[in-house]
């Protein structure tokens, strides 16, 4: 899959989140989307996912633009799998029917045949004897856990990561970042926003540097994290991998 991203723009008030993204990846297979805190890392993946508007610019897959109206943006997540820093699961709603209900509702299976599928997914994610409680009987990372089966469900061209693990303590970190390192392994292409750089240095084929907005570096990952050509990046790094 292709991603192209020229001149994206996105302003919240008086705060410019992208100030001109440009943005070429030939084939995505795992992308890390990396930088400080505030740099508008969030906010491309969500005008990726057809979840935010761009004020300017053009971002295409696969050469086909996003275009950014209701009927288009309806269609476009239905391929794209995303997962949230926040879980984003209905809480009250069991973790069966939170991977079930929008299969009916959105993708037009049965009940049974949903609830069948949602529960060879829980059980694959190591859920099984969650299934029938609700997101507030279960850990962050079960509820984590929840939320990509959820997004795997849907059978996504691309899966979407906002900072996965950015509410979990350092054990369930390791479950949520084992699985999405398996899913990487079955060579699902997959789009990861996160501040666990050890683990982006791991699994990353791709990495994306932004920095105030503006992608200062992107391209082959073993290259950027050995030999980062911007400041920058650089200076980054050195905060990050310091310990």
């Amino acid at each position: 899959m292709r991603l192209e991203a020229n001149a994206i723009v996105k302003s919240y008030g008086d705060h410019v989140a992208l100030n001109g993204v440009n943005l070429t990846i030939p084939h995505i297979r795992t992308v890390a989307i990396l930088g400080p805190s505030g740099g508008g890392k969030s906010t491309l993946l969500r005008i990726l996912a057809g979840l935010e508007t761009p004020d300017g610019g053009e971002i295409a897959l696969d050469g086909d633009p996003i275009q950014f109206n209701e009927a288009y943006l309806l269609r476009h997540r239905r391929g794209i799998g995303t997962v949230f820093q926040s879980f984003n699961l209905f809480p009250h709603l069991t973790a069966l029917d939170n991977i079930a209900l929008p299969l009916e509702k959105v993708h037009g299976y049965e009940a049974a045949e949903a609830a069948t599928y949602a529960l060879q997914l829980l059980a694959r994610f190591h859920l099984a004897g969650h299934a029938l409680k609700t997101p507030a009987q279960l850990s962050g990372g079960q509820k984590q856990r929840v939320a990509i089966a959820r997004a795997v469900a849907i059978k996504p061209r691309l899966l979407l990561f906002d900072e996965p693990t950015s509410a979990l303590d350092p054990e369930m970190t390791v479950e949520v970042l084992d699985l999405i390192a398996e899913l990487r392994q079955e060579g699902r292409p997959l789009v990861l926003v996160t501040h666990e750089i050890g683990f982006a240095r791991q699994v990353a084929d791709q990495v994306v540097f932004l920095h105030e907005g503006r992608v200062l570096e992107w391209g082959d990952a073993p290259r950027l994290f050995e030999q980062p050509a911007t400041p920058e990046m650089r200076g980054f790094l050195d905060k990050v991998l310091r310990y």
